[in-house]
């Protein structure tokens, strides 16, 4: 497995993150969600793609995945925290995933306490 880099995010299309997602290569997708993360305006379609690939087989796309979750809270001040916090919760129990930081995020931007309240 590659180790993936840290890139300054950079606008992209949707095109582009949707074909970097499909590519199934885990430095495209990350690459390509942290991309959206900080660019699309759409948050609700962005905590879409996070969501799914939450849920991915490569530990390194779902860190990835929890880590822009955690980056939206903080960018928008907006999630659907009913659909978030139980993915967030099920992944904190996964040994390659570390949900902290992003846990952190939501909370504090969110104003939420550990039970999403």
């Amino acid at each position: 497995m590659r180790k993936l880099t840290c890139h300054e995010p950079q606008p992209i299309t949707r095109e582009e993150a949707e074909s970097a997602f499909a590519s199934g290569d885990s430095e495209e997708i990350a690459l390509a969600l942290v991309n959206v993360t900080f660019h699309d305006p759409d948050w609700r379609w962005i905590q879409e793609k996070c969501l799914g690939f939450a849920q991915n087989d490569i530990a390194a796309v779902r860190q990835i995945a929890v880590t822009c979750l955690g980056h939206l809270a903080r960018i928008h001040r907006v999630l659907d925290l009913d659909r978030v916090l139980p993915i967030v919760e099920e992944l904190s129990g996964d040994p390659e995933v570390q949900v902290s930081d992003a846990l952190d995020d939501i909370q504090m931007y969110m104003k939420v306490d550990g039970r999403g309240q």
